[in-house]
């Protein structure tokens, strides 16, 4: 079985919505560990709530130990747990290209927009839905991506469009693209990788057809069903 190492900084909807995805027998996996750079996170409390042992280490704490020390922290935690895959669900902390390279291909990440639109340096939080209102977009949503060394970049898993409406506020917004994106394709994401129907080609990722189970699939925009 596939077991998940997560890094959360913040309230961990996207985290309980993998957890709700695997309580309900939809993905084949475990949550094995939660590592928080907030102390006070309540992603925490998501984590304990359901029995999945959550630690807080912040990367101020190794900063005398020598370059990549906190990401090696990281890599031993999570190898100590046999972590094979990692989510970065609201982590704000940047990583070493030591860990990336580590975990290559074995982390994903949500973003709150359609990559490669407002994305990148600054775009985090609600400061991704100020600055799609601002620009007077008609469409946004959500992408599961596998995260490189490059913020934001690394092949595209799952994209899903989410309307912006006249009289949204960045508020608004957000909630909507986490009810109606996120929390829909991020667990979806995890499922195909836990079914190991996921094939990188270059800058792609190729879902693979699941034709024993019969699936009807759908595209990243929703069009087939994951």
């Amino acid at each position: 079985m596939l077991k998940i190492g997560a890094l959360v900084s913040g309230g961990g909807t996207n985290l309980q919505a993998v957890i709700d995805a695997i309580k309900a027998g939809k993905i084949n996996a475990e949550i094995a560990a939660v590592v928080s750079s907030k102390k006070d996170a309540y992603a925490l409390v998501r984590a304990k709530e359901n029995g999945i042992e959550a630690v807080y280490m912040r990367k101020k704490d190794y900063e005398n130990r020598g370059d990549d020390a906190y990401e090696k922290a990281l890599v031993g935690y999570f190898q100590s747990k046999d972590v094979g895959l990692v989510l970065y669900s609201g982590f704000l902390t940047i990583l070493s290209p030591y860990f990336i390279k580590f975990y290559e291909n074995r982390i994903m990440n949500v973003h709150p927009a359609l990559i490669p639109a407002f994305c990148g340096k600054g775009y985090y939080g609600i400061h991704v839905h100020e600055a799609v209102i601002e620009s007077g977009v008609k469409v946004t949503g959500a992408t599961v991506h596998f995260a490189t060394e490059v913020c934001d970049s690394g092949p595209i898993i799952l994209q899903k469009c989410v309307p912006v409406l006249d009289d949204d506020t960045p508020e608004t917004l957000q909630k909507r693209v986490m009810e109606q994106a996120e929390h829909i394709i991020f667990p979806a994401a995890v499922r195909l990788f836990a079914e190991g129907r996921l094939k990188i080609v270059g800058n792609r990722v190729i879902v693979i057809r699941n034709i024993s189970k019969g699936n009807d699939e759908r595209d990243a925009n929703n069009s087939r069903r994951i």
